[in-house]
């Protein structure tokens, strides 16, 4: 195949610039591939031509191009022998009433393996055949096979309508009701986290992507109502990290449901602070330390929380450490925690101890940053506060007297 010269200009789609399966042609005359237009127009919300830039709208009708699918077809027969695989004939899009014979297969023992798994290949052809399956009610009909699955223990089932689940992308508003509905999706999804071992590794990191929504589209009353049990099965994927995305997704979920108070205190029994600060400790990537800082900055809001962070003999030459190393959003959240420390818990061990780490030195760096107002006012106060404990340091004794005594 890689010495098959390819017409780039007319059997490639624009977009990926790969041979196009399923040509169609816009209302600009751009021909593209149909699965790269849709996820162009309707999930990325690109409104224009790719090409000629003009007026797109997302409810604008494609045109099957049935003479180039023909003539590139023709190609890859003459190709053959040369590697070339033959591109198969496009599938008819799915309509209503497809969907809903499908979705009322799943509630038939004897049909509902068949009814998932072609609901799965349906999802993955193109965003059309998403998009009707969003209208008539699949992302429901997962959740409910989720449930029952999870019941019977099937986890062959259940990863299949994890699949379909992740791939819809569900808007919150949209899955809003669906959880509301039936909150047993979080025990579903904890049994999971908790069981999804060995082969079944990638079910939980499908599984932790799944849940950031679900979390994320659940109400106060479902999110005070959470178990010890699921941040535990929660903070597993820290601790035991399957793939970045499922990490950073059971950061977002613990995110979130740290608003709540209750929550946090139930995250840092489940030793969250710990799990948090050795996953920083790995060096992970910029996204994954604003999350973890973010969390801990979360935590620190309780007693409890605040303990463990300088408890931990790592806790607080952690968070100084990420100040002015990795973005503007890490600097606001490492010297929130470091004010929310000196503020309540400042024994004189602790404000010893942040003197010999080098977080006080840090603060007085973020003074001479480029950082915003906010975060150099907030380094300020801290300061300002224990000026008459670190002022006699030889390191800050120059810096200090003169500034915020």
């Amino acid at each position: 195949m890689d010495s098959v010269e390819v017409p780039q200009y007319f059997f490639t789609c624009p977009i990926s610039l790969q041979i196009m399966t399923d040509p169609v042609t816009t209302i600009t005359g751009i021909t593209y591939d149909r699965e790269n237009i849709e996820r162009w127009l309707l999930v990325d919300d690109h409104p224009m031509c790719p090409v000629t830039k003009q007026p797109l709208p997302r409810d604008s009708g494609l045109t099957p191009n049935h003479t180039l699918r023909r003539l590139i077809q023709a190609w890859c027969v003459v190709n053959a022998s040369r590697g070339v695989e033959r591109i198969p004939a496009p599938r008819a899009p799915v309509d209503g009433p497809g969907i809903r014979k499908l979705v009322h297969g799943l509630s038939v023992p004897r049909l509902q393996l068949d009814s998932l798994n072609l609901i799965a290949a349906l999802a993955r052809e193109n965003e059309s055949n998403r998009r009707c399956m969003l209208q008539y009610g699949v992302s429901g009909a997962m959740v409910d096979v989720i449930n029952a699955c999870t019941e019977r223990k099937q986890m062959d089932r259940i990863d299949v309508a994890l699949g379909v689940l992740h791939s819809l992308r569900v808007a919150p508003d949209d899955l809003k009701p669906i959880v509301a509905g039936d909150p047993r999706i979080i025990d579903s999804m904890t049994w999971i986290l908790q069981h999804g071992a060995g082969d079944d590794r990638d079910v939980r990191s499908t599984a932790a992507l799944v849940l950031k929504s679900v979390i994320e589209a659940a109400d106060s009353r479902v999110l005070e109502q959470l178990k010890p049990d699921f941040f535990q099965a929660v903070l597993s994927l820290v601790r035991d990290p399957i793939s970045q995305q499922g990490t950073k997704a059971a950061l977002q979920v613990l995110l979130h449901a740290a608003a709540w108070g209750r929550n946090r205190i139930k995250i840092v029994e489940a030793g969250g602070v710990k799990e948090i600060v050795e996953l920083e400790l790995t060096a992970p990537d910029k996204r994954t330390t604003e999350l973890n800082l973010g969390l801990l900055n979360q935590l620190c809001a309780s007693a409890d929380g605040r303990a463990e962070l300088v408890g931990n003999a790592a806790g607080i030459a952690t968070v100084s450490k990420r100040i002015l190393r990795v973005s503007s959003l890490a600097d606001d959240q490492g010297v929130r925690i470091l004010s929310s420390l000196c503020r309540y818990s400042a024994t004189t061990e602790v404000l010893q101890e942040m003197m010999s780490l080098g977080a006080v030195s840090k603060l007085c760096l973020v003074l001479q940053a480029n950082c915003s107002s906010s975060v150099k006012e907030k380094a300020r106060w801290v300061l300002r506060l224990h000026s008459a404990v670190w002022k006699d340091s030889p390191c800050l004794h120059a810096y200090l007297p003169s500034r915020y005594t």
